[in-house]
């Protein structure tokens, strides 16, 4: 995999604007946005009684190691209000690391590439839009393949959106 990609969601409140404040603390603390991808509105994973989730990819470049940039995101979804009650559950913002080159990390508290890839549709589509060629480094998998092979049926539309 050749870049970093984060995956910005939220489902509370105004989601367009807890993605754009985001992506603005991101660049604030140093991190450059290289690309994103459309934005998506997709139902629920995991826990389906809550609203729709605005979801989008972002392509990174940072010189801070994946622990420092976990750090950096957790300070992020505080600042925005994130409350952790819940797996899964309402939330205004979350950022998940999806990809960090083709570094292989698993610890307590990060794993990277990030577990739930191969899962769920709402991270592959916009993946597929982005490096659609690029290699999974433990899977060897293309993001086609999987999302070819992904089996999530949850719906997950592109909007009109803008970041």
């Amino acid at each position: 995999m050749n870049g970093i990609y984060l995956l910005l969601g939220s489902n509370l409140g105004n989601r367009l604007e807890y993605l754009r404040e985001a992506e603005h603390l991101l660049i604030q603390k140093g991190i450059q946005v290289i690309d994103e991808s459309t934005i998506y509105e997709t139902k629920p994973w995991g826990k389906e009684n809550q609203g729709w989730f605005l979801n989008v990819v972002l392509q990174i470049e940072t010189s801070k190691r994946p622990e420092e940039l976990l750090e950096t995101i957790l300070g992020i979804e505080k600042e925005l209000g994130r409350v952790r009650k819940e797996k899964w559950g309402e939330r205004s913002i979350d950022i998940d690391i999806l990809y960090f080159h083709d570094e292989v990390l698993d610890t307590e508290a990060l794993k990277i590439p990030h577990p739930g890839i191969s899962n769920r549709r709402f991270t592959l589509i916009p993946l597929a839009e982005m490096c659609p060629l690029e290699l999974h480094p433990i899977t060897k998998q293309s993001q086609m393949q999987m999302l070819a092979d992904c089996t999530d049926e949850l719906d997950c539309k592109p909007t009109d959106y803008k970041l």
